[in-house]
Formats: structure tokens, sequence, C-alpha cells
């Protein structure tokens, strides 16, 4: 591949691309070079020790020779890599952070929910996921790798991450098996995550019967593995109302990512998820930053503010929620919670590993814990203030479109100021969040161009029923003013 090839691999944080069928990318010989180039940097960083690294992989047809490709590069470039075989991407923070291991990094062979035929890379360190920069640089000498070959042993580390997640709700709970009595659903979405139900639910006394897609199958055939969207959930839900259950916990395919259900049926994912993490966390952490992504809603503001908590809104991307979190802790703010609307969560207790299934389980230990009070876990969110409508679109950009981020916004800017209905937020790490007033439409919308597509992706929400089609009335000269740059109008 060309330089300009490899670099376009780039993911934000990860590694992305396809790696089945005639346009496959990230064959096993790319895959060699990209473990060889990780090591190559490893090894600079230790000094030129043979440093311990564990490789994992979700269940994609993909992932076994990709993962024994990567361990072969790793060896070639002087690490000691081994294959930990089907595993969770949170598990591999595991393998760097568990004394058992002692792995100075991992390789995670995933592309999250992205279809089949794709996969892709994630970096560890016992420090965390690595960043942009690290997998540029991974990239770059990526390139210059030499012949395949390299030794490699197999250790599993989804048993051990299993015992840690049943040793935290026991010491939260105080019980050997807090869960007897209750029934609990999973749908593990066909990914790497189905072991949950039986090695730490059932384990911890659940009756786990009943749950949904545990089995590892790399085309994903029950749904879109995507917990984020609630029509990914409807099954869950629905298996929970006819079952009597009192919980359901979704998994994306490599269970970094989570939503809830609760007894109820109802949907416990993006801000809901997000006021319900930060509620059990709130008595622990007293004037407390919680850390989210740019769309979160007002509500959760005010929501947070109740908790005594602060609301911190940042730019879109796990990996950029976490390193703020990060950033704000290490300047000596408190800061318990990084969380994205899409389901993934960091907390500072879990040293923000980026882990939806850690998540979870704490989540499952307070449930407990309500229970034990006469109360139930989504009692915990009642004051949580939702909109009344909410939306998203996603709008491309011509092929080859010349329209910068600062043109962007700049004509937005121009269009807000010249609108009384409507002022900049006060707060704008990305794109630019508008405040529109009761007339008007009475919430916010914000746009932004999109971290990994040549899309422009615009949320609006609203307190009134039919606030958001006044809100796209609004906008549509906004955008007929852009036109020549966008592939077609907006679906409003």
């Amino acid at each position: 591949m060309e330089r300009s090839e490899w670099l376009a691999l780039q993911n934000g944080s990860d590694i992305r691309g396809p790696a089945m069928g005639e346009g496959a990318v990230l064959t096993p010989c790319a895959a060699a070079g990209i473990g060889e180039a990780f090591g190559r940097l490893l090894v600079q960083k230790t000094g030129g020790a043979q440093p311990s690294v564990a490789v994992g992989h979700d269940p994609r047809e993909s992932g076994p020779a990709l993962a024994q490709a990567v361990a072969d590069g790793l060896a070639l470039a002087g690490c000691r890599p081994f294959l930990t075989g089907l595993s969770t991407t949170p598990s591999m923070y595991l393998a760097c952070a568990a004394p058992e291991f002692r792995a100075q990094a991992a390789v995670m062979v995933t592309a999250s929910h992205l279809p089949p035929d794709k996969n892709g890379f994630k970096f560890f360190t016992p420090e965390g996921g690595c960043g942009r920069q690290t997998v540029r640089a991974v990239l770059e000498l990526a390139q210059e790798r030499r012949p395949q070959g390299g030794r490699y042993e197999c250790r599993p580390v989804v048993p051990d991450y299993a015992r840690m997640l049943c040793a935290l709700v026991r010491k939260q709970t105080g019980l050997r098996r807090p869960l007897s009595g209750l029934k609990i659903l999973v749908d593990a979405g066909n990914g790497a995550g189905g072991f949950y139900a039986q090695d730490v639910l059932c384990e911890l006394g659940a009756d786990v019967s009943g749950s949904l897609f545990l089995e590892p199958a790399g085309c994903c055939p029950g749904h879109e593995p995507n917990p984020e969207k609630e029509e990914n959930l409807a099954a869950l839900s629905r298996a929970v109302r006819e079952q009597n259950a009192q919980l359901g916990i979704a998994f994306d395919p490599d269970a970094d990512r989570a939503a809830l259900i609760d007894a109820q049926g109802r949907c416990l994912s993006r801000n809901r998820l997000i006021a319900l993490a930060a509620a059990v966390l709130a008595p622990q952490y007293p004037g407390g930053i919680v850390v989210t992504d740019s769309v979160t809603s007002s509500g959760l503001t005010q929501f947070l503010g109740k908790q005594g908590l602060v609301h911190h809104r940042f730019k879109r991307g796990y990996q950029n929620v976490i390193d703020e979190a990060r950033r704000l802790s290490d300047a000596g703010f408190c800061v318990p919670l990084a969380i994205e609307t899409s389901g993934h969560a960091a907390l500072l207790e879990n040293r923000f590993l980026d882990d939806g299934m850690y998540l979870a389980t704490r989540l499952v230990a307070a449930m407990v814990q309500c229970r034990r009070r006469g109360e139930e876990l989504a009692g915990l969110i009642e004051g949580l203030r939702e909109p009344a409508q909410s939306a998203e679109y996603r709008i491309p950009l011509k092929k080859g479109s010349d329209l910068p981020q600062e043109e962007l916004l700049a004509r937005l800017s121009g269009f807000v100021e010249r609108h009384p209905a409507l002022s900049p937020a006060p707060e704008n790490h990305e794109g630019l969040r508008v405040n529109v007033a009761p007339q008007a439409g009475d919430g916010w919308f914000l746009l932004r161009q999109s971290l990994h597509d040549p899309v422009l992706v615009l949320n609006l929400e609203s307190e009134h029923p039919d606030g958001v089609a006044c809100m796209e009335k609004l906008l549509r000269p906004f955008f007929e003013e852009i036109a020549p740059f966008l592939e077609a109008q907006p679906p409003f």
C-alpha cells in the first residue's frame, strides 16, 4: 500500500478498514506490519526490553487470522506476544493491569458494531487506550515492515476479567451471591460479551435464562449490535417485559459499550444511562465533574446539578471524552465519570478505562443496594427532564467538497447573529451549539462535521412536541446557503 492508503486506515484513535472480500485492505500481511510497527514503538519505549503484549479479537470471521498476524509482527519487533483468543475490549485492559498477566501493552482486533466485512485494531498500555498520535505513528512505521514470522503463546484473559467483575459486585454488596432471586437478561448481540450471563451474573446468583444472542457469530445475525440505538434494544425490552425480569443488559460486539433495560422495558441508554451512572456515583464524589460528549441534553445538565455534580460537555469520540477527563483530573479536579452517549464509559475508580461492561456491573451492584431500600434502580433518574422531541440528521458533503470546518462555523455564526431567536451556547468545544428561543422551537441544535465521515451532523432537541419541526424550518435558509457543498438537501 502507498503511504496515503496506510494513513487512510486511521479512524480517530482506532485503525479500521475492509478486511474481507476483493476490496480487503486489512489483510494478514497488513496486520503483521501494524503489529511490528506497534512492537517497535513499545521496544523503543522500554529501552530495548522485550515487552509482553496481549492480542485478542472479537467474533468476526477475520479476527483470528488478523490476531495471529499482529502477534507475528510483534514478535519480529522483539516483543513477547500472547494470544487471548475471543476477548472483549475491556478485558484487554485487564491484561495490562492484572498482576497475573503483567502485559506492557495490548492489541484488540475489532471494528465494534461496523459490518462483518470490516475489522480494525485498538491499542492499549497500562495507562489506558492509545490516542491519535500513537495510531498515526504506527501507520507511518507499518510501511517499512519486514517479512512475516514469529512465535507467540495462548493465554485467555476473559476468565480473569469475569472474576474481577464478580469481585466488584461482591465488594459493593458484601454478599457472596447478591443476585439470588433476580432475573437479569443479557443481549450480547452475537458478540464477545456472551460470557457475562453465565460467568458473571449466574455466578452471582441471577437467573439468566431467556437471554438473547449470547453465541459469538461474526455476522451478528440477531440484529445490528449497536446499543446506542433504541431499535436495537427492542428484542431485549420485549423479553424483559414478557419474562418479568428485573433488568436487561445489552452490549456491542467487543463489549466496551452498554445499555440497560429497566423492569418496565424502558431503554436506559444515552442521556438516561449517563444520568443513572452519575446518580450512583454522586454520593461518593460531591461536586465532581461529569465529562460527556457534545450532544447530551439540557435536561441532563439540570439533573447533574441537582445531584451536586458539574456537567462538562466536550467533543464527540470516546477517546476525546476520556482524554479530557484525564486532563481535568491531572489538573486537580474531581472527575468521577467520562461517558459518551454511545455507551462508552470510563470511571475514575477504574483508571479511566473505556469499559461499558464495568459500568453495567457497577449498576447491577447499585440495583442490589436500591432493592435493599425498597427502591428500583430506574427510580434514581425520576428527576431527569427529557426533551419532548429530538432528531439527528447526517447530511453528506459532496465528494471533494472544500468546506473547511472554520468556514462552516463562520457561516453558521453569521446566520445565528442575524436571527433574533438564536444565540450561541456559552461553551462550544465542537461545531456550534445554538440555543433556540421558545417562540422558535424552545431548545437547541448542534451542527458539526463528523469525526470519521464526509458528512455534517445536525442534532436538534426541543421542549415542545412540534419544536424540532420549527427549528428545521428556521434552518432551511442556512442549508440553502451552503447547498453547493452538499450532496443533497437535508431531509426536512
